[in-house]
């Protein structure tokens, strides 16, 4: 842990040596208009705003008009009026994280919200809002990554650097499948961005999903759905941010999951909206597909030695998989893992529909045999799935398709290989084993 000395240093660096000031000349809803500094400012910028009591309330420049600037606050504009004045960072907004994070539960703000007193700054800062590495320097996607959980292992690897997208409606167990990879993955950090999740089950996850060992070596950040879209916004920057650091400055291997882009998309739109931007798909504003990929490109391999494995869920609306953000999101990432509602109905868990999920690191990471492996199965699976009708009504009979009755002996056992208790840890030797032995014994007599 750095000494209080090194983290007064990092303090007294980070003073600005002047400071800029506007005022207040309007206020429409959520949107603030200031004048007096506009030629200063920029999208994006930082600007405090000083209220009559003397505290400040943060806000960022989302647009112009009429020679004013507008801005969206971070809080609620309690105390604000008219003619208050308005100090103008004259820096992009950055933070300062440290390998001591580990462990903490922080907001969108990177303060700590987790009783455990200050978080000590780092001495190297990270811009929010970074560019991704160069195409052309980024290093290839390393071998594969074990996240514990059998399913993803053997029939969608994920290999080190890869994204890939979660896809499924609500309640049918994102939190829980995302708790399992943070216990069970063999990276080395886990920076897990909850956007937009209700209050309740913030501690729930954290304490009863996670738990200590895998907060241990976990860094959380929390907006919930009561905050402001920025705040909500800004916790999916700020998780990027800090998984860019341990990355580039720790060259470490980090899973970042984030739950939900969707939730991230919605933000953006409140935002897009309100400062004036006409709505496009579902509502959706142009900006929401021009963030998308800013934010999911930060992910992946860097120029050295570290990556960033990015699993990012999407709450598909009326488990509509084919809706304007789970189509923008599967277009971006090199994979999707897709969990039904139907699967989960008949006690599967995890939910994941095999034959709906790729991974684009397939087939590529994998063996020959292991190939072979998880074609046998799935071609089993699709072949089941076509006749799955058939079958519950009666209507097949035994022995009239022998590729048929192969799927029907073995569907039981994959069934029971495809589900896994919360706190059952699997290793990828492990499950392509045991899919061998359930593939090695005799077919149908």
């Amino acid at each position: 842990m750095a000494s209080p000395l090194h983290s007064l240093a990092s303090q007294i660096d980070k003073i600005p040596q002047f400071r800029m000031y506007g005022r207040v000349t309007a206020i429409m809803g959520m949107l603030v208009e200031v004048g007096g500094a506009q030629a200063a400012l920029t999208i994006g910028d930082r600007v405090w705003l000083r209220s009559r009591d003397g505290s400040k309330v943060a806000c960022e420049v989302v647009g112009f008009r009429d020679d004013r600037a507008q801005l969206m606050p971070f809080g609620p504009l309690d105390g604000i009026g008219v003619g208050v004045r308005a100090e103008i960072e004259n820096a992009a907004p950055m933070i300062y994280p440290d390998v001591s994070w580990l462990g903490r539960v922080i907001n969108a703000m990177g303060e700590p919200v987790d009783g455990k007193g200050p978080l000590v700054s780092g001495r190297v800062p990270v811009k929010l809002r970074d560019q991704p590495p160069p195409a052309h320097a980024r290093q290839p996607i390393g071998e594969k990554l074990d996240l514990g959980v059998r399913a993803i292992n053997t029939f969608l690897s994920c290999c080190l650097g890869q994204r890939m997208g979660i896809f499924a409606g609500s309640g049918v167990g994102k939190s829980v499948m995302l708790s399992m990879l943070a216990r069970f993955t063999t990276a080395d950090v886990n920076v897990i961005g909850l956007v937009g999740e209700r209050g309740r089950e913030v501690r729930e996850f954290i304490d009863d999903d996670l738990g200590e060992e895998g907060l241990k070596r976990s860094i959380v950040v929390v907006a919930t759905s009561d905050e402001s879209p920025l705040m909500r916004r800004q916790a999916a920057q700020m998780t990027l941010a800090i998984s860019e650091y341990f990355r580039d400055q720790e060259e470490k291997d980090v899973l970042c999951l984030i739950d939900s882009i969707t939730r991230f998309a919605m933000a953006q739109r409140e935002i897009g909206l309100s400062s004036g931007e006409p709505p496009a798909a579902k509502g959706y504003t142009p900006t929401v597909f021009a963030e998308l990929p800013k934010l999911l490109e930060r992910a992946g391999p860097g120029v050295g030695k570290g990556t960033i494995t990015g699993l990012f869920t999407v709450l598909v609306e009326g488990d509509d998989h084919n809706e304007p953000i789970a189509d923008a999101v599967r277009g971006i990432l090199d994979g999707h893992i897709v969990l039904e509602r139907q699967i989960a109905e008949r006690g599967r868990y995890p939910a994941i529909n095999i034959l709906r999920s790729v991974s684009r690191s397939l087939p590529d990471c994998n063996t020959a045999d292991e190939n072979q492996l998880i074609r046998r199965a799935r071609r089993l699976m699709s072949t089941y799935d076509d006749m799955a009708e058939m079958i519950r009504l009666g209507a097949y009979r035994r022995g009239s398709d022998p590729t048929v009755d192969e799927a029907i002996h073995y569907n039981d056992r994959l069934e029971e290989f495809l589900n896994q208790d919360m706190n059952d840890l699997s290793s990828l030797g492990e499950g392509y084993q045991r899919l061998a032995d359930i593939l090695s014994a005799p077919g149908p007599q």
